[in-house]
């Protein structure tokens, strides 16, 4: 479990965070300018705070009070930035090596065999980065930090500088990261689809302060939080694939209700996590009959909570889990949406987008 508290003040804008991020991956969730990325430099030792204590048991990186300050170095941290930083005159297998190369002789260390098959990129290793797609070079990346037998990886938007199609491919490399490997991973991301797919445990802030932190789908579903805005709104659902069909629907069960999506990768039986928008959901009082959307989730009116325009957000209970509804104020008050009530959310089959899917993680959210 490590233990982040700093405190730090800029012209205009004063960090004051605390959070602990336990096994798994710990995203740091913002919009631009929110402290996420001053945290992270901080942990690696790229920042000195005015005051802080960073530490994971004996292990202890950061306390002012004490006079500790360990340098970057001496951290035993790997570093996946924006772009991949690949040394552009050596091949894969010799950027591998250099991360190797930093590897405390006594830690215990992956195995380059290993880190090769978990991120697919044996026929890589005689190229140059110069040869490679931005995918393949921030997953070059990621087996680097990895050969440096870090007792903690920190990812600073990883995905921000790829294309949706380089997002597709790399996200699978990661979510493996979060199951298989036992390093704790502190993820920076604004994006709600990176969030929703990756994180173990999300630390929401806003202006340099810590308002929320807990597991994706209560951070998410929390309609008082929304990190991203109310546009970026949209709730986490865990479900298992029952099965697909031939039209190339695939049928999900979530918590007892069939939820249908594009045909997804994942074998029958696998967990998913998926992300439901905010905006992609009408709301209906009654059960609706002669819709061509196929997914209705019945549920109860938790909360709803108006914006500071016209809109307003809607907390809906299901047998699923929380669904976020974002409408007007005007609908909400023509149906009498109020809690308690009971009400039927709408979701088109087509409006989940591919990067709202992923898989589900072997423990339990």
């Amino acid at each position: 479990m490590l233990e982040v508290s700093v405190r730090h003040r800029f012209e205009g804008f004063a960090l004051d965070a605390a959070f602990k991020a336990p096994p798994g991956v710990t995203v740091l969730f913002g919009r631009s300018g929110s402290g996420k990325t001053t945290i992270i430099n901080t942990v690696a030792g790229l920042l000195m705070p005015d005051s802080g204590r960073i530490a994971s048991g004996d292990w202890c990186l950061l306390d002012t009070e004490s006079g500790i300050r360990l340098k970057p170095h001496r951290r035993r941290l790997g570093y996946i930035f924006q772009e991949g930083r690949l040394f552009p005159h050596l091949t894969v297998r010799q950027n591998l090596a250099y991360g190797a190369w930093f590897a405390p002789k006594d830690a215990p260390r992956a195995s380059t065999a290993g880190v090769v098959d978990l991120l697919g990129i044996g026929h890589l290793l005689d190229r140059r980065p110069g040869a490679l797609s931005g995918g393949e070079k921030q997953r070059v990346a990621i087996g680097r930090a990895l050969l440096s037998a870090p007792r903690l990886i920190l990812a600073d938007e990883p995905l921000a500088a790829l294309d949706e199609a380089r997002k597709a491919e790399i996200l699978p490399y990661f979510e493996r990261l979060r199951d298989e490997v036992s390093v704790p991973i502190l993820y920076v991301s604004h994006s709600p689809s990176e969030v929703a797919r990756l994180a173990t445990t999300v630390v929401a802030l806003d202006a340099g302060r810590v308002v929320a932190q807990g597991p994706a789908a209560e951070v998410l579903g929390n309609p008082g939080i929304l990190p991203a805005g109310a546009r970026e709104a949209g709730a986490v659902l865990t479900a298992r694939v029952a099965r697909h069909h031939a039209d190339g629907l695939t049928e999900l069960d979530a918590g007892g209700l069939p939820l249908f999506l594009p045909k997804v990768p994942q074998p029958e039986g696998g967990r998913l996590r998926v992300r439901i928008a905010a905006h992609d959901v009408i709301l209906s009082r009654a059960r609706p009959e002669g819709l061509s959307a196929l997914n209705i989730l019945p549920g109860v009116v938790h909360e709803v909570r108006p914006g500071e325009g016209p809109g307003a957000i809607v907390a809906l209970d299901t047998c699923a889990g929380r669904v976020l509804a974002r409408i007007t104020r005007r609908s909400a008050n023509v149906l009498g949406l109020v809690p308690g009530a009971e009400v039927h959310a709408i979701v088109k089959t087509v409006s989940v987008a591919p990067l709202d899917v992923g898989g589900g993680g072997r423990t339990k959210r």
